[in-house]
């Protein structure tokens, strides 16, 4: 039971930080989850959870490694082959050796081949905390694809040198030229036999799906059971899981490309359940890293030995020597004519900027905490392992020195010129329009039968429209303002709409079952143009008026809704007509502008479509029910796209803000003519 409980709220903090993030956006999520594991581990009785190394491997990195492999640009990676491998490869094991003398040599206390062990477990970096900055800083993109191939690479080099340096603490004995070729047959038969099993794992679907055994449910079982098959094998054969769990990624990567015009439904289904299921890994990886933290700071701290004022300098500045050394190492190697895969001349230098963003990305996580976890209590002599706990303490503050200098300076860095930034911003929003219209055209379709082809139709030829003619959505983007003062001068003119139906009441001429649905959709165009404080207070409001009507025994709005009668609707759609009119006439006494032109179109557009003839017969593009269910699964297609594209790193939040608005305009539109 207790082992459930602490699975719950751990999950719990992972959605509590994910709800923070949209709160306060300039704090990176894995920071917010570092500090609610921190403040749950500190409160007295609270949860306390041990970390075991290598169930932390294999429950959560090969996972993730493995996601990762799945969906990393194959021929970006193949382009930028020489800048990872002198990352993943070359720059691990020059910070064994370089911080790991530099280490001893500040902390005689720390033996070398500890202080090696200490430099191998802090060379690999973290792409989850990169991905998550990059969010809301939008890195280039060839710089995150080298991070990105960087992090699947670097992880294995980095314990592999790891494992060579505690046993040479434990045994005393150590042989480079027996552990370089360790290293390759670890290295090499990790991503062999990551590749082979891949293989066979693939075969092995292919024969149950020619079988017949077509079941989806249990060959998603087959996908999530897979990175963990591919990771303890190569463990049990001596080479490295990590590399195992990326190269059967990549290979499963490839399986999808030849199969997606085969299975398109399936792949759907493992892409959504990974995205699942990669949230809650990530998420879960830096709440057990802030819960470890207490416990590693109160042991070095209580401490008679140690100054506590001096460990914490000793852990700054082993970050600045990494920091350095990575700037100085991406120096030399760009010198050579080519980094992050742009060829340039010998002369030419690649820009500061751009080397300390590569600098300041090399953010540290949770396999540098599990790897020093990892270390032994004592030695093979029986003698405690030489300050285990400072080396512990080291990396913990590494790690979060780490993630607070990326999260500070990497903005400063990203930030482009502002004609630049606004150019980008539009390029960024023009091409997610595209891709969020493209999303809804395709749930259209998928939600397409015999019995709503010519609705479908209908909805399908105005998102083709929309794409093809953006004009409208390039104004928007070109006019900072003219967002705020649209939402502004429709929610004026849904005020003018609501006085007009208050005022038709007083007079009798409408009755207030009329009035109440008609205030029931103006409310709802409310809360859609609202900002977020306006509708809180409006979705307050109208569920404290339903809760009132329930315990009064009043009439709801829901129940007189389904109840109207032909007359009703037919009086609704003149008190449109003159709610429209009068809309049309508050907005014509404003200051003209391309909002207010926008605004009094869609009202003309909403009026013209009320006074023709074929209005009150059947409408051209089908029932007009089943052709607004089908526009409101387009709407929530478009929304489930902008996260999507969010979370892929591929808009920056301002981005995704502002195609969320555009949605919302369109929600809007789609509500006031839901009386038609």
């Amino acid at each position: 039971m207790e082992l459930f409980f602490t699975i719950l709220i751990l999950l719990a903090l992972v959605g509590v930080s994910n709800i923070l993030s949209g709160k306060f956006p300039l704090v990176p999520v894995p920071l917010m989850q570092i500090a609610l594991g921190m403040i749950v581990a500190a409160v007295p009785s609270g949860l306390h959870m041990h970390l075991e190394p290598e169930l932390f491997f294999v429950l959560f990195i090969a996972p993730l490694l493995y996601n990762d492999g799945k969906h990393a640009s194959r021929s970006e990676l193949w382009k930028l082959r020489v800048p990872i491998l002198v990352l993943a490869v070359g720059l691990v094991f020059a910070t064994v050796f370089l911080i790991g003398y530099a280490i001893h040599w500040m902390i005689p206390s720390i033996p070398l081949p500890v202080a090696f062990g200490l430099a191998a477990i802090l060379s690999p970096t973290d792409a989850v905390a990169v991905s998550s900055l990059a969010g809301r800083i939008r890195l280039p993109n060839n710089l995150m694809h080298l991070l990105e191939g960087e992090a699947l690479m670097n992880d294995a080099s980095g314990l592999v040198a790891f494992k060579f340096a505690i046993a040479a603490a434990l045994t005393g004995s150590f042989s480079l030229a027996n552990a370089s070729v360790s290293f390759l047959f670890i290295a090499i038969g990790g991503l062999g036999i990551g590749a082979v099993t891949a293989l066979l794992v693939s075969g092995f679907r292919v024969w149950l799906r020619r079988s017949g055994l077509e079941d989806e449910t249990m060959h998603m079982l087959i996908h999530l059971l897979t990175p963990f098959a591919l990771y303890m094998i190569a463990e049990r054969l001596g080479v490295s899981g990590i590399l195992a769990a990326v190269a059967g990624g990549v290979v499963h990567a490839i399986e999808r490309d030849r199969m997606s015009s085969i299975k398109p439904l399936s792949n759907e289904l493992s892409d959504n359940t990974w995205s699942v299921i990669v949230f809650i890994l990530n998420g879960l990886v830096f709440v057990i890293l802030g819960l470890q933290l207490p416990s590693v700071f109160n042991e070095v701290f209580r401490e008679p030995t140690l100054n506590n004022g001096e460990v914490i300098a000793y852990a700054v500045v082993i970050f600045l020597m990494l920091l350095v050394l990575r700037f100085l190492w991406a120096l030399a190697f760009s010198r050579g004519g080519r980094w992050i895969g742009k060829k340039t001349a010998t002369n030419v230098k690649v820009s500061f900027r751009k080397l300390a963003m590569t600098a300041l990305s090399g953010v540290r996580g949770a396999v540098t905490l599990a790897g020093a976890f990892s270390i032994p209590l004592l030695l093979d002599n029986g003698a405690p392992f030489p300050e285990r706990s400072l080396v512990i303490f080291l990396s913990a503050v590494v790690i979060l020195l780490s993630l607070i200098a990326a999260s500070a300076l990497l903005p400063l860095f990203a930030q482009q010129p502002a004609h630049n930034k606004a150019a980008e911003l539009a390029a960024a929003e023009r091409k997610g329009e595209r891709l969020i219209m493209g999303a809804a055209i395709r749930a259209v379709h998928s939600a397409t039968t015999e019995d709503n082809e010519v609705e479908a139709a209908s909805v399908i030829s105005d998102y083709e429209r929309w794409r093809r003619n953006p004009e409208l959505d390039m104004l928007r983007m070109q006019h900072g303002k003219f967002e705020l003062e649209e939402r502004e001068l429709r929610l004026k003119a849904i005020d003018e709409e609501r006085r007009t139906v208050n005022k038709l009441l007083r007079e009798d001429r409408i009755t207030e079952t009329q009035a109440v649905l008609f205030q029931t959709n103006l409310e709802q165009m409310s809360m859609v143009l609202s900002v977020r404080t306006n509708l809180f207070a409006l979705l307050v409001k109208f569920w404290a008026r339903e809760l009132k009507a329930m315990l009064t025994k009043q009439e709801s709005r829901f129940k007189a809704i389904r109840d109207l009668s032909q007359a009703d609707r037919e009086a609704i759609r003149g008190l449109k007509v003159q709610t429209c009119e009068a809309a049309l006439s508050s907005l014509r006494s404003e200051r003209k502008c391309e909002a207010r032109s926008a605004v009094m179109s869609q009202y003309e557009h909403i009026l013209s479509k009320l006074t023709t003839p074929y209005s009150f017969g059947k409408q051209p593009a089908g029932n007009e029910e089943v052709r607004r269910d089908l526009q409101w699964i387009a709407i929530q297609a478009e929304r489930d796209e902008v996260q999507s594209l969010f979370e892929r790193n591929e808009i920056t939040r301002d981005v995704a803000n502002k195609l969320r608005r555009t949605i919302r305009t369109r929600e809007a539109t789609l509500l006031s003519e839901a009386l038609d």
